[in-house]
């Protein structure tokens, strides 16, 4: 599959036709001259490039940059005084959109992509459909699918730590481009409610998409201004897709019903569906009616919250043709960094999850209660500085119903003290009366809990998983991840 190569007018006339144009008078440029690549980083620039001047960082340097290098016009909100032509837009996020769907030769035509949506669950439930729809390519002799997710890029190309959940509409076309390219056959994809809201996704199609759950999470100035606007940039998953899966036990069913029907097909799932759930070692076994039949499955995760992921990758996965048997081997397969990782040295365990919001935190030490009947539980846990403000709300009042000891210490705090932070989620653990402790560096967070851990106890370190970063005042910094400071302060090998 190749790349287009197209003129300058067609870039144009897509603009005009889409209603992006703020001027109408005719653009004086050659509109015959080829474009060989839209890119808004002047770093990327090369002759015959159409640069796009995007961001709230954007300064004109860049465009001169770009312009040094070969880029033959520009599209922006405003013109400069600059020697290339202007292509002025209303809307720099929805031109970036159109024009990057365009540059890439409208890639989710060549390749089937599976989106994903909600609050708590969709990284987890991603990696579950991609180990299925990997066994059945597996069958077929066919390279895997590709996945874009919160933890990781891999898109057949090339495979590296993620940097946002939902790629910029031009990295996230390209990526769909390499894996149409690479045989993927298949792209799983986390959609997160900023990209759905600010048009990184326009152009994309997809086979199907899948609304697991809806709770408050992403308000802040920076983010949402309220749980309408997060919850209804979330609905506009559906605009996207032929076929949806919608989640019954969700808040809000009837309104993402309503926004499902707008797919041609869709199924639903239910944890009532599900039963003879049990507990098999570090994982789980249960039962799903499917028509006349009873499937078993089984699954390496514990927690009902799993057994509802699981339900939702079981349903898309038949909704693309993929056979019960082997949807059932690639489950009992999956594997999810930083997702209810568990060590054991002597009395003592340590559960890794990535839990970050109030919800996800809330399951999360409800399933630990379930399946560690009597055990103390002490829960180590930030929320990241300057966006997600909600979460310390919604973290701290489930930490203080749910765990019996709790220490406070940095997630990402970003530009803010972590001391502010853990202060202020203090104050929702107040009324509940659990012994807090702040400890702002996270290593010795982590040791502290550790150590005076009883024995029979349970730890859980929740909102890092597997990053190996965090987000400072001067920027991301190395870390060494919760999951070895586990194995480092419970005596077990580190590798």
């Amino acid at each position: 599959m190749e790349r287009p190569i197209l003129p300058l007018g067609d870039y144009y006339q897509l603009l005009l036709k889409q209603g992006l144009l703020a001027d109408a008078a005719p653009l004086k440029a050659d509109l015959t001259a080829p474009i060989t690549a839209v890119t808004c980083d002047s770093r990327q620039a090369v002759p015959g490039s159409l640069f796009v001047c995007k961001g709230a960082a954007f300064r004109p340097e860049y465009l001169a940059a770009a312009l040094d290098k070969g880029a033959v016009a520009y599209v922006s909100e405003r013109a400069y005084d600059l020697p290339a032509p202007c292509i002025r837009v209303t809307d720099i996020r929805l031109a970036m959109g159109v024009l990057a769907d365009l540059a890439w030769g409208h890639p989710s035509g060549q390749v089937k992509v599976i989106g994903l949506t909600g609050t708590k669950g969709k990284t987890t439930t991603a990696y579950m459909i991609k180990s299925i729809l990997d066994a059945w390519r597996e069958e077929q002799g066919k390279p895997p699918a590709g996945l874009l997710s919160t933890i990781v890029t891999d898109d057949g190309v090339s495979r590296r730590p993620a940097t946002l959940t939902t790629p910029e509409p031009l990295d996230l076309q390209r990526h769909l481009f390499n894996a149409a390219t690479a045989g993927c056959g298949y792209v799983v994809m986390e959609c997160s409610s900023q990209a759905l809201k600010y048009g990184r996704m326009i152009g994309v199609e997809l086979a199907v998409a899948a609304f697991l759950n809806i709770g408050e999470d992403h308000i802040s100035p920076n983010e949402h201004p309220d749980l309408e606007d997060y919850f209804h940039s979330k609905l506009k998953i559906f605009d996207h897709a032929q076929k949806a899966v919608i989640n019954l036990d969700s808040d809000r069913f009837g309104e993402i019903l309503d926004s499902a029907q707008r797919c041609g097909l869709f199924s639903a799932y239910s944890l009532q569906f599900a039963h003879d759930r049990k507990r098999m070692g570090e994982g789980m076994s249960f039962t799903v009616r499917m028509g006349e039949r009873e499937e078993p499955f089984t699954l390496p995760l514990t927690g009902d919250f799993n057994i509802s992921n699981a339900l939702c990758a079981i349903s898309v996965c038949l909704l693309v043709g993929v056979p019960v048997e082997t949807i059932r081997r690639g489950l009992a397969r999956a594997t999810v960094p930083g997702r209810m990782e568990t060590y054991h040295a002597g009395e003592k365990t340590v559960i890794v999850d990535y839990a970050h919001n109030g919800m996800a935190l809330e399951a999360l030490l409800r399933s630990v209660r379930k399946d560690y009947p009597g055990a103390e539980v002490t829960v180590v846990f930030g929320c990241t500085g300057d966006k997600g403000l909600d979460r310390r709300e919604g973290m701290g009042r489930a930490a203080g119903a749910l765990a019996d000891a709790v220490i406070l210490t940095e997630d990402d705090p970003g530009h803010e003290a972590v001391e502010d932070i853990c202060r202020e989620i203090q104050g929702y653990i107040a009324p509940f009366h659990k012994p807090v402790q702040v400890v702002p560096q996270r290593e010795q967070a982590i040791r502290t809990a550790i150590e005076t851990a009883p024995n029979g106890g349970v730890v859980v370190l929740a909102g890092k998983g597997s990053e190996r970063q965090q987000k400072r005042a001067n920027g991301p910094e190395p870390y060494a991840t919760d999951g070895l400071l586990a194995r480092k302060y419970l005596g077990l090998p580190l590798s």
